[in-house]
C-alpha cells in the first residue's frame, strides 16, 4: 500500500508537470523578481494564480491568508513567501474527514457528469478503492441512453471484482435504480454505485432525469446515507466550473472527482472548483490504471504542483 500511494505521488508530479511549467515558473520569477513586498508583489502573484486557472474566488482568498501571515511574522523578503503560499494553497484545499462518511455507513452514491469526462471508468476505480477496503460493493448501469455503456461499466465491475445490476441499453434509468436500491437492501451491500447518464436529448430531461433517480432513492431507501460525485475532466478548466455549476442544481453535489491530471496545464482548477462551489475534491485520477484513481489528499497535491518533494511525502 506504501509503495502504490509513493507510486501514485510520482505520477501525480509527474501528471501536473504542465500545470506546473504554467504557474511555478511565473510565481518563482515574482518571488525573485521583486526586492520588497508591496501590493505591486501580490497583484503580480495573484495573475499568475489566476493565469493557472485557479481562478479569481480562490486567488483572492490564498492572497488575503498570505498577507495575514507575511504581517503576522513581519516578514520583509518576497523569497520567504514561497513556503506561506504553498502553505495558503494547501489550507484552501483541505478537504474535512467528514468528507467521507460514506465509507462508515450504507451508502448510494449517484455518479454524474457529462459524457466523455471518465465517468465509467472511475466508477469502476472506486469500486475497486472501496472494495480494497473491505465493502460490499454493487454497481448500477443506469447510464441506459448511452451505446455501449453498461458492455463498458461490466467490464470495469469484472476487473473490480463487483456485482453489476442493469445495463441494458434503452431500459428505463429509473427503473434500474429501483432494482439496483432492491437488490442492494437484499444483498445487505455496503455501497450502491450508480452510473448515469452524460447527457439526454436536452438538458432539462438530464435534469428532470437526476431528479427522479434521487425521489427514488429517497422513498426506497431513506437509511442510506447520500452522496452525489461529480466527474470532472481536468484538462477541460475553467469548462469543467460551468459544468459542475449546471449539475448543482439538478442534484446537490457532495464531492467531485478530477480525472485526467496526466498532462493538462489547468491542474490549477482543483483550487477554483473547490472554492467557488464549496464542494470539495474527493478523487483525482491521473490514469487508467485501476490504482490510478486516490483520495484527494491537499498536502500531496499542492507538494507535486510544487515540486515540493518533502521527506513527510516520501514516508507518508
Amino acid at each position: 500500500m506504501e509503495e502504490e500511494k509513493k507510486g501514485f505521488f510520482a505520477r501525480l508530479k509527474n501528471g501536473l508537470k504542465k500545470t506546473r511549467d504554467n504557474i511555478v515558473s511565473g510565481i518563482d520569477s515574482v518571488f525573485s523578481g521583486f526586492s520588497s513586498i508591496d501590493d505591486e508583489f501580490y497583484e503580480e502573484l495573484e495573475e499568475i494564480l489566476i493565469m493557472g486557472d485557479i481562478g479569481v474566488n480562490a486567488a483572492e482568498e490564498i492572497l488575503e491568508r498570505l498577507k495575514e501571515e507575511v504581517k503576522k511574522r513581519h516578514i520583509k523578503e518576497p523569497a520567504d513567501c514561497k513556503q506561506l503560499l504553498i502553505d495558503s494553497i494547501k489550507e484552501q484545499m483541505r478537504v474535512e474527514d467528514t468528507a467521507y462518511e460514506f465509507e462508515h455507513r450504507q451508502s448510494v452514491i449517484l455518479v454524474i457528469g457529462v459524457n466523455g469526462v471518465g465517468k465509467t471508468t472511475t466508477i469502476g476505480k472506486l469500486a475497486a478503492l472501496l472494495k480494497e477496503q473491505g465493502k460490499k460493493v454493487l454497481i448500477a448501469a443506469a447510464d441506459t441512453f448511452r451505446a455501449a455503456a453498461g458492455e463498458q461499466l461490466k467490464e470495469w465491475a469484472a476487473r473490480a471484482g463487483v456485482d453489476m445490476i442493469g445495463g441494458v441499453e434503452g431500459a428505463d434509468p429509473a427503473s434500474v435504480v429501483f432494482d439496483a436500491v432492491s437488490a442492494a437492501k437484499a444483498r445487505k451491500a455496503d455501497v450502491l454505485l450508480i452510473d448515469t447518464a452524460g447527457r439526454l436529448h436536452n438538458k432539462k430531461n438530464l435534469m428532470e432525469e437526476l431528479k427522479k433517480m434521487d425521489r427514488i432513492i429517497e422513498r426506497e431507501f431513506p437509511e442510506a446515507y447520500r452522496e452525489n460525485l461529480i466527474v470532472l475532466d481536468g484538462t477541460t478548466g475553467q469548462n469543467a466550473l460551468a459544468q459542475a455549476r449546471e449539475f448543482t442544481e439538478a442534484a446537490g453535489l457532495t464531492g467531485i472527482v478530477l480525472t485526467k491530471l496526466d498532462g493538462t496545464a489547468k491542474g490549477g482548477i482543483a483550487v477554483a472548483i473547490q472554492s467557488q462551489l464549496h464542494v470539495p475534491v474527493k478523487y483525482i485520477g491521473v490514469g487508467e490504471a485501476l490504482e490510478d484513481l486516490q483520495k484527494f489528499d491537499s498536502d500531496a497535491f499542492v507538494n507535486a504542483l510544487f515540486d515540493v518533494d518533502t521527506a513527510e511525502e516520501t514516508e507518508s
